[in-house]
């Protein structure tokens, strides 16, 4: 069963992904895709890291995500990917701001993210940031970001089961079957 779960900036849904993870019984792996590129991201990786079990596997994706997924899923695990739009940022920060195409690696990563959910075995659950609620962002790449969220998150929520909206550590189905 593949799960999306969205949400804003600190609205609980990697908690929300983590509680369902440890509820499952399952084996739990944990496909992370930040990278510390500066202090202030080291302090969430670690606040994150802080509150997984010990127990849990966790496995670092920074690009290579349908890869990652293809050697952690199983039949008898619960796979926690933190988060899509963090990997999604890693892909696009080779976007050109003078040509209108979209980086090769980031097409490329997409769609085998996208053919290869379908298939995953055992317990998905995929969390991201939704950020298309508010205004048309200014610069170019934070445009291009903001639309291909919208559009990754479209494809990958017609590709699972269920769909979650997490606000203020509350879970909403969008999406159950």
């Amino acid at each position: 069963m593949r799960e999306l779960i969205l949400g804003g900036a600190r609205s609980g849904k990697s908690a929300y992904a983590e509680m369902r993870a440890a509820e499952s019984g399952c084996a739990v792996r944990v496909v992370v895709t930040a990278q510390a590129g500066d202090e202030e991201m080291a302090q969430r990786i670690a606040l994150h890291r802080g509150r997984r079990p010990a127990h849990w596997t966790v496995i670092e994706a920074p690009h290579d995500l349908a890869g990652a997924l293809i050697s952690a899923c199983a039949d008898d695990h619960f796979v926690l990917v933190d988060c899509l739009t963090l990997w999604l940022s890693n892909l696009l920060m080779s976007l050109d701001e003078h040509s209108p195409a979209l980086p090769e690696v980031f097409v490329r990563e997409r769609d085998r993210l996208l053919d290869c959910l379908p298939a995953l075995p055992g317990h998905l659950a995929l969390v991201s940031n939704e950020v298309g609620w508010g205004i048309v962002p200014m610069g170019r790449l934070s445009r291009v970001f903001a639309d291909e969220a919208g559009r990754l998150h479209q494809a990958v929520a017609a590709r699972c089961e269920r769909v979650t909206l997490v606000a203020a550590g509350l879970p909403l189905a969008l999406k159950q079957q």
